[in-house]
């Protein structure tokens, strides 16, 4: 009797975890929509990749380099900080970040082909190609994950209108 209590408590704790984890994404979500549907509009970069791999990148703004650093992608290079050694760039906002994302996807050989192409799933198989991460097919499937489970792709669709 004990196991089916200590089984259910388990199992309780777990939804639990996992619908506070969503809730935290669909903050996430709500709170960086605007930015990244201006920068789209700016870029001709999809919502939904802009959005796609800073939620995964940063834990949904939770990782210690998001909260820290204001890095939002996994975006190497300089910080200033003194009792962490790390090799990721620190900016001063978020929309620094996601600015500064924008820009280095904007020198990328494939950018002036897709821009203003709304289709996610060239710009992730042409950021793969590009070695954006180093995961390759993994970081694919997740960002993909990550944008089909909170239907990221219906924001793109307002970009084309």
């Amino acid at each position: 009797m004990n196991k089916v209590k200590l089984t259910l408590c388990c199992l309780l704790l777990l939804i639990v975890n996992i619908c506070s984890a969503q809730e935290v994404t669909l903050r996430y979500i709500r709170k960086h929509l605007p930015l990244a549907t201006d920068l789209s509009q700016q870029w001709g970069i999809p919502v939904s990749i802009i959005l796609g791999v800073s939620i995964l990148e940063s834990g949904s703004g939770t990782s210690i380099n998001c909260r820290q650093l204001n890095n939002y992608f996994g975006i190497k290079g300089r910080n200033h900080l003194k009792k962490r050694h790390t090799k990721y760039k620190q900016y001063a906002s978020a929309q620094e970040c996601f600015t500064d994302f924008c820009g280095i996807l904007s020198r990328k050989r494939f950018y002036h082909r897709l821009k203003g192409n709304m289709d996610y799933h060239l710009w992730l198989k042409d950021m793969n190609r590009s070695k954006y991460s180093s995961a390759k097919g993994v970081w694919i499937y997740r960002i993909t994950l990550v944008i089909d489970r909170y239907k990221l792709y219906k924001h793109d669709q307002n970009q084309t209108d």
